[in-house]
């Protein structure tokens, strides 16, 4: 959804960029180190949308949630955010930034990779396969 969302927008004539949120959190650690951080974030408030994907499969230490901070998309629910950042505080403080700046789409139907995996398609075809020959 966040892909096609950001390609009606580059089409649009929209700036936009997409990052991993473990890409993101390496390139804003990096620009800290060498002192353009203020400058990256700048560069990043400029955009007409920021999409970060795969929000919540690594945790983020507390640097780079503090990093972060500024800046965020994820699948999980707002109650599991503290395990992510390893801080209950710092998860509670951007859930409070983001409802007030961002815009929180919900989607309450099953996954599309789920519905349309390979994986089950030939579990079920093998399962199938067995039966028929036993």
């Amino acid at each position: 959804m966040s892909v096609a969302l950001g390609t009606i927008a580059c089409e649009m004539s929209l700036k936009v960029r997409f990052y991993t949120v473990t890409e993101l959190v390496l390139k804003l650690s990096d620009a800290y180190r060498l002192g353009t951080l203020e400058r990256l974030v700048r560069d990043l408030k400029q955009l007409d949308l920021l999409i970060l994907d795969e929000w919540g499969y690594v945790p983020v230490d507390r640097e780079g949630s503090q990093l972060l901070f500024r800046i965020i998309t994820t699948n999980l629910e707002f109650s599991k955010w503290g395990g992510v950042f390893t801080d209950e505080q710092m998860a509670a403080a951007m859930i409070d930034r983001l409802v007030h700046h961002g815009h929180l789409l919900m989607f309450e139907s099953e996954s599309y990779r789920m519905t349309h995996a390979l994986m089950r398609d030939t579990a079920a075809t093998e399962t199938s396969y067995r039966k028929e020959n036993q």
